[in-house]
């Protein structure tokens, strides 16, 4: 794949969680993709495929609207392509991040504030399509400019509640 193409495919990838569908995902990610970040993710993004990196798109929508990413540079060494961008979001809803059993293990609920933080993301081509996708991303920075960092006590009962909640919708 010519660098430009790979560049090109890079950012789509990135673009489409803010609000690609399947068949967005279909045509950008290869049947075999791996998320090497979906340890904390909600159930449906674990796995491989389209199918598991639009369920991280729906992971993120349900807490952040708003989203889109701001990409700075891109670098394409072979089949391997890294990203420099900025996030940008407002949350709205809550954020579940969850444990190696894909039980909710924590839970934010809305703030309703902004948020910008960097991260770089890492992208693997084979086949003219994303087969596997890695970053590193600022959760500090996102968790302090959304208020979850310091809590406060009524932040933290507010998770509390959040949690139980999430833990319920999920059947556990």
């Amino acid at each position: 794949m010519a660098d430009e193409d790979a560049r090109k495919l890079a950012i789509r990838s990135i673009e489409l969680m803010a609000d690609g569908e399947l068949a967005d995902f279909e045509a950008v990610i290869h049947p075999e993709a791996v998320n090497r970040e979906d340890k904390v993710e909600a159930p449906a993004a674990r796995g491989r495929g389209p199918a598991a990196f639009l369920g991280s798109a729906q992971w993120l929508r349900a807490a952040f609207s708003d989203m889109r990413w701001d990409v700075h540079e891109v670098v394409v060494d072979g089949d391997l392509v890294a990203l420099h961008t900025t996030m940008h979001g407002r949350q709205t809803g809550t954020f579940v991040v969850y444990g190696p059993d894909a039980k909710p293990e924590q839970a934010f609920p809305s703030t309703g504030k902004t948020f910008a933080v960097t991260q770089s993301h890492w992208l693997r081509i084979a086949d003219g399509k994303i087969i596997e996708h890695w970053a590193n991303r600022d959760d500090l920075g996102q968790a302090t400019q959304l208020g979850w960092v310091p809590p406060t006590p009524v932040y933290l009962v507010r998770m509390h509640r959040a949690l139980s909640d999430a833990r319920k919708a999920a059947g556990h």
